[in-house]
């Protein structure tokens, strides 16, 4: 999986409390108004306008070293708009096909997320 995932292993640095909001960025590196990706130890957001699309949680399994991402879609707006479904895409690393064949299969939960 391609997802934007939050940093499992950022806890034991200083300041790990800290939400981190940024831009998007387009092809040439200019960032994008109205498209966020906020940061919130190991949960990764991607915001569009005011309206979170997605929600990205990445576990850290200690027993087994291994890390475990699950994945959110708002059920009212994950597919809202071009602009929305273009930077969802992004944001996941995938296009609109492989984002609704993951919902039909269960490994992405739709959910209420605003």
């Amino acid at each position: 999986m391609s997802v934007i995932r939050p940093d499992h292993k950022a806890g034991s640095q200083k300041g790990r409390d800290k939400m981190k909001v940024r831009n998007m960025t387009n092809s040439n590196g200019n960032k994008v108004a109205n498209q966020f990706i906020i940061t919130d130890q190991n949960t990764t957001y991607f915001q569009s306008y005011e309206t979170v699309i997605a929600k990205v949680v990445c576990r850290l399994d200690a027993n087994s070293d291994e890390d475990y991402t699950s994945v959110y879609l708002d059920c009212d707006t994950w597919d809202y708009s071009k602009t929305t479904s273009q930077y969802r895409n992004i944001f996941l690393g995938e296009t609109k096909k492989e984002t609704e064949a993951k919902i039909k299969s269960g490994e992405y939960t739709l959910a209420n997320l605003n």
